[in-house]
């Protein structure tokens, strides 16, 4: 019973993890640029925000979400403006001199590992989505079992790694079937709709709430 339960765990995890949003973007580029390491703590950040989320949906910690409902506005601010920072570091980055400086220290990876579990947890409307996958999926916590809950969320946090690692292992291997010069032009088009999608972020946040 409880492996069905780490199972389920598991495949959301994995569900809402696979499409690449803007933090798959960051970390297919950070693989390309930094290497494998670099890609998948900056994945485990989104997975650690993810799991979060998945926490306070399933418990429906029902002041947490109303307060990120009354603070939508500043959170999707926040979240538009780091997208905007990701997006223009990304586009000013040289792989060539990152190449040159292979040796990634222990401190970068926890950056790595923060900077994404930061801009991840702006956008806490992704509560609703494991809200809506778990009634899809008929999840439904027991509150009278502290262990079959850890089990649950221990399998999303697992999914949700899985696939970053799977991501970051398979962009890894194929980095050295790209050329310097193609590597230049894909840090500039990542950093380019990193940047589209945080002004146009922003730009909806103004229309919508200042017409």
């Amino acid at each position: 019973m409880d492996f069905v339960l780490f199972l389920k765990g598991l495949l959301v995890g994995l569900a809402v993890s696979i499409p690449l949003g803007p933090m798959g973007m960051v970390c297919v580029t950070r693989t390309l640029n930094h290497g494998r390491y670099s890609g998948f703590f900056s994945g485990l950040g989104a997975a650690t925000a993810d799991t979060i989320f998945a926490l306070i949906a399933g418990f429906g910690i029902s002041y947490i979400i109303n307060f990120i409902q009354e603070k939508e506005l500043a959170f999707q601010m926040a979240g538009g403006s780091l997208v905007i920072f990701f997006g223009l570091r990304i586009f000013r980055t040289n792989p060539v001199n990152l190449i040159r400086k292979k040796n990634i220290s222990r401190n970068k990876l926890i950056r790595d590992f923060f900077s994404v579990l930061l801009i991840t947890l702006t956008n806490p409307m992704a509560i609703f989505l494991f809200l809506a996958v778990f009634a899809a999926s008929n999840i439904v916590l027991d509150p009278t079992s502290i262990l079959k809950n850890l089990v649950l969320f221990t399998g999303v946090f697992a999914g949700a790694s899985l696939w970053w690692f799977l991501l970051s292992s398979v962009v890894y291997t194929l980095r050295y079937r790209l050329k310097l010069r193609s590597l230049v032009w894909l840090n500039r088009i990542t950093g380019g709709l990193l940047l589209f999608l945080g002004v146009a972020a922003i730009f909806n946040l103004f229309l919508t709430y200042f017409q």
